[in-house]
């Protein structure tokens, strides 16, 4: 049973709404700049990739916005989006064949910070009741569920940048099982004072203050990521469902997913990366993850046209992805790019974003470039994509890692 992409809904720095996006990856349109939700200014780190532009009032009514997190309201937006490109009437779905898998990793953060600040200032009877459950991982897939009338399986993944992949592949699990039609993707919103804060704790974020300097993966300048909020969520369908309803489109089909975990070093010091890669320099099981997902979609290396890489910008872990991705193509074998240098790292949202942004790149047959990347680091072999490059792409390879050691690999075809 096949599994394909009928709808996509994109809420992020680049776009709100998927040619916005789209246009503005092939222009190279660099999002990140000065975070605006907050005043940054006693922060080392200052700059982000920020929805600018989303309006939660456009696509969801008050008591909802109230209710929820921004992660939720980007969520929702793309969820409508995607339905709506997708041209799918739900009422012809029947109400436990069609479900919801969603990733999520900061959580809503924003909207626990509010509502702890209301209690220490005010006191307990002005925290909202809503408290209770919109900072929480499911939110965004319970909320999409309850919207949409998804009686089928409900879940959410929590593996951080790796967790849009994961989502998918669940999504296609249960699609396998007789679902018609799934919700998936993810969104996420850490760009707040505590959520900023976690990843500063990770000592991976880069403090340049020059915008088309502060994330340069695979550079010999790069020094750490920049954060970022937003996704994209997708329609996902059985392929004999979509072609039967008539639907308008199929972008791509879900060939090949695979999933591998990098444990964390038990000698590595408390504030050390647990996935710093000099206890694993080759990145195995990032290859591993990869080599799985084109064995599951029954292709050879030389199928896949382009790979979309995870892209850290912090040079130990972008030499180990540059040599994993040797490891299975040869040296410059394959095209890489890395559109989120325009973005930022959307945690959960930026691998359901990338997986978007390829399945673009199929429809059109050019692979966006990796922008602001002047000069590879030493050892880094990958034949970076960075300016558009038309090209006949039949398969396309996404990987991500996700921060604790999780790394996913989805294999897209036309």
């Amino acid at each position: 049973m096949s599994a394909v992409f009928t709808g996509i809904g994109v809420a992020a720095p680049t776009g709100i709404g998927t040619e916005e996006h789209w246009a503005a990856t092939l222009a190279g349109r660099c999002a990140i700049d000065r975070i605006t939700a907050f005043d940054p200014a006693s922060y080392p780190v200052r700059l982000a990739g920020e929805t600018r532009g989303f309006d939660p009032a456009e696509h969801m009514g008050r008591k909802l916005r109230n209710q929820t997190d921004h992660m939720t309201h980007l969520a929702v937006a793309g969820a409508g989006m995607a339905l709506a490109d997708a041209g799918v009437d739900l009422e012809s779905v029947g109400e436990f064949e069609r479900g919801v898998v969603a990733a999520n990793s900061s959580g809503g953060v924003a909207f626990g910070q509010r509502e702890l600040q209301k209690l220490w200032s005010h006191g307990p009877a002005h925290v909202s009741a809503y408290m209770s459950v919109a900072w929480f991982y499911a939110a965004t897939a319970g909320q999409l569920s309850i919207r949409h009338g998804l009686r089928g399986p409900c879940m959410v993944t929590a593996s951080e940048q790796a967790g849009g992949l994961d989502a998918v592949g669940h999504a296609r699990r249960q699609v396998r099982r007789g679902t018609r039609l799934v919700l998936t993707g993810g969104t996420d919103a850490s760009v707040s004072p505590v959520g900023l804060s976690f990843e500063i704790a990770t000592g991976l974020l880069s403090t340049e203050p020059a915008p088309d300097r502060a994330f340069v993966p695979f550079d010999a300048r790069a020094r750490g990521y920049v954060p970022g909020d937003g996704g994209a969520i997708l329609v996902m369908e059985d392929e004999a469902a979509a072609r039967e309803r008539g639907a308008p489109r199929i972008y791509g089909r879900l060939a090949g997913y695979a999933a591998t975990f990098d444990p964390p070093d038990p000698r590595a010091p408390a504030r050390r990366a647990p996935f710093d890669p000099p206890s694993a320099p080759a990145a195995p099981r990032l290859r591993r993850a990869a080599e799985k997902a084109l064995a599951d979609a029954g292709l050879a290396p030389d199928d896949i046209g382009a790979v979309f890489a995870d892209a850290y910008g912090v040079p130990e872990l972008d030499l180990a992805e540059s040599r994993a991705v040797e490891a299975v193509f040869g040296p410059g074998g394959v095209p890489v790019t890395a559109p989120k240098t325009l973005t930022g790292r959307l945690s959960a949202g930026g691998s359901a974003l990338d997986l978007a942004t390829a399945l673009l790149a199929l429809r059109d047959g050019v692979i966006p470039p990796t922008a602001n990347v002047d000069r590879l680091a030493p050892g880094v072999t990958v034949d970076l994509v960075r300016e558009p490059r038309p090209a006949p792409l039949r398969a396309v390879l996404v990987l991500a890692r996700g921060y604790g050691g999780f790394n996913a690999a989805a294999v897209v075809t036309r």
